[in-house]
């Protein structure tokens, strides 16, 4: 391996899918929590420490990549735990409240993921614009529902029964999903890395061997 350096490039975690979408969920947990779960709870704290734990960890498994493909590997592991966790909580904050957890081709969801937000206000302009409909009873393209008699029923997939609250706690949810898709990707290349090329022990001996091996310089 010519040319490989002891301490190579490391710690460009902004540019990793994964913290992006773990950073967004815990935008998006923080204000929910603050809105719909009691401030003094415990389960508050716990939701936005293990949000916060998931942004973390990646940030810092990235950071000490450069020295160590083995705590790289161990912290990103634990930020996959920590978001474990947090889509188990937002799981119970949905079935303790008799609140529905959307499949992945949900409507509402199936628009959200179309969205690709990219900050809390986007997602908070996709609350809004979901609450209209459900305010409005229509349906996927704008129309407006009507039965055989000219009124508007009443659908439990749409509509009154929605609340801001559920709306949140499943885009939250698709959040998690594709966030721990992405870490588990990651995980998968971290390991067969290291596996193929060792960790920082393994790169030291080899930068020694090139620096030996390589020809004295000649005399001018």
């Amino acid at each position: 391996m010519n040319g490989e350096t002891l301490i190579p490039l490391h710690g460009g975690y902004r540019k990793l899918k994964s913290f992006q979408v773990a950073q967004l969920a815990y935008d998006v947990t923080v204000r929910f929590c603050d809105r719909y779960v009691e401030k003094r709870s415990r389960t508050h704290d716990q939701m936005v420490q293990a949000a916060r734990s998931g942004v973390q960890n990646i940030a810092e498994g990235s950071q000490a990549s450069g020295t160590s493909k083995k705590t790289e590997l161990k912290l990103t592991s634990v930020a996959r735990a920590s978001l474990e966790e947090l889509r188990l909580d937002y799981e119970d904050f949905l079935r303790q409240r008799g609140l529905a957890q959307w499949p992945p081709e949900h409507p509402a969801l199936m628009r959200f993921k179309a969205r690709r937000c990219a900050t809390l206000e986007e997602v908070k302009s996709w609350v809004e614009e979901e609450c209209k409909k459900a305010r409005t009873n229509t349906d996927i393209q704008g129309r407006t529902q009507k039965n055989r008699t000219g009124s508007v029923p009443v659908r439990e997939s749409q509509c009154q029964s929605v609340t801001s609250a559920q709306l949140v706690a499943n885009a939250a949810l698709s959040l998690l999903n594709l966030a721990c898709y992405f870490l588990d990707r990651q995980m998968a290349a971290l390991e067969k890395a290291f596996v193929e090329e060792g960790g920082f022990t393994e790169r030291l001996y080899r930068v020694r061997m090139q620096a030996r091996n390589r020809p004295p310089a000649k005399p001018r």
